[in-house]
């Protein structure tokens, strides 16, 4: 049978890096992992025993395509606790992790063809499932001047959308209110629709992220359970949008989820409530930022912007190689250390560049800082 052109999407290569990671693992080898964008921690302890008291109590069934109406109530709370918003709880939608939210938002809001700007480096999922959506990414070049963050001045004319992330994967670098404020206003006025994905609100050290509605209600804000909350593989997430797109977003996800997870909507609304767990993990994962910006440069990597949030460090090793995607295999395979290389975030310069990941326990980046200091001086003498 013939495939699509829409299901001719790029690989996501940290995917490709941890596979390679495992097959290391399985041959005995310690690795220690800096590829993924993962907690190492659990779900919190509190959403685990809600979920258990859930399952003794009754079956888990579906639930309404927008979620369990507790967790959107809880959801728009949280935006009142974080940045004085008052939210209506109906423009909450809850949804099967960021990844469907994407899919949401994208189809919710353009037609086939349409032209959506994303800044460069920047997740990689963003452009894939536009295309499978038979949408135009548009790559947006980002300047170190500017933190890897556009800028209006940055934006071609044509755009149907712009998403921007802040803090950025995989710079976590942020937009401050006026920055964030210029970038919504421009969109406004020239009828682009604008996504704020937020997936790494919670985890700032510089400062305090900005929410996109704290601007404007006219647009889309993405978020989810995965990082601050450590919740990655219960696939839960939200979005919030203007009340008149609720009906269009509830139509589309009753027919492509039916509903998200019911237990893993259990677990989030406890975990809603376990802010000293989750302050106590973002406490480890500062540490492991101090202990990053003071190792990577000894090791060699020091071109890099301190990130303000989530928990990666993005380093320009244009000194050390063309092919970041080899030398990020020559440092799994001589350091046992697996990084990403940049070509994931950014399909022209990610060439020069790798993402460094701190998500893991402090121990875990501490060996991986001496293992790769070791590394790269061995590999400079060579």
């Amino acid at each position: 049978m013939r495939i699509s052109s829409r299901g001719t999407v790029d690989p996501f290569i940290v995917m490709d890096v941890m596979e390679a990671a495992r097959r290391a693992e399985a041959a005995g080898r310690h690795i220690i992992h800096m590829e993924v964008g993962q907690p190492g921690t659990p779900a919190p302890a509190g959403a685990r025993a809600a979920l258990a008291r859930q399952m003794e109590a009754g079956p888990l069934g579906y639930t309404v395509a927008l979620g369990l109406p507790e967790l959107r109530a809880g959801i728009a709370a949280l935006y009142g606790r974080w940045y004085g918003i008052s939210l209506d709880p109906a423009r909450v939608v809850v949804t099967s992790g960021s990844s469907s939210a994407f899919l949401l938002a994208f189809t919710a809001l353009f037609d086939a063809g349409a032209r959506v700007g994303l800044g460069e480096p920047g997740y990689p999922s963003y452009r894939q499932i536009l295309k499978a959506l038979s949408l135009c990414p548009v790559g947006i070049p980002t300047a170190e001047a500017n933190r890897l963050q556009p800028v209006p001045a940055d934006l071609p004319e044509g755009l149907d959308g712009l998403i921007v992330a802040s803090p950025g994967n995989p710079s976590g670098t942020m937009l401050d209110h006026a920055a964030l404020a210029a970038l919504v206003g421009h969109c406004a006025e020239r009828g682009i629709s604008f996504i704020s994905d937020e997936i790494y609100h919670g985890l700032q050290y510089q400062g305090r992220a900005v929410s996109a509605l704290e601007i404007s209600d006219d647009l889309y804000v993405i978020n989810s359970f995965s990082k601050y909350f450590s919740m990655t593989g219960w696939r839960i997430g939200w979005m919030v949008v203007p009340e008149d797109h609720v009906r269009t977003v509830e139509r589309l996800a009753q027919n492509m989820f039916i509903c998200p997870s019911h237990a893993s909507q259990i677990a989030a609304l406890a975990a809603l409530d376990c802010t000293e767990e989750l302050d106590a993990n973002c406490a480890v994962y500062a540490e492991n930022r101090r202990l990053m910006l003071e190792g990577l440069p000894r090791a060699g990597f020091t071109r890099i912007a301190p990130p303000d949030g989530a928990f990666y460090i993005y380093a320009d090793v244009s000194e050390l190689t063309e092919d970041s995607r080899a030398l990020a295999a020559e440092i799994l395979s001589g350091a046992g250390v697996a990084v990403t290389p940049g070509l994931d975030f950014d399909p022209v310069r990610g060439h020069q560049t790798l993402r460094f990941s701190y998500a893991r326990g402090t121990g875990d980046i501490a060996e991986g800082l001496r293992r790769l200091a070791d590394f790269m001086a061995v590999r400079g003498k060579a």
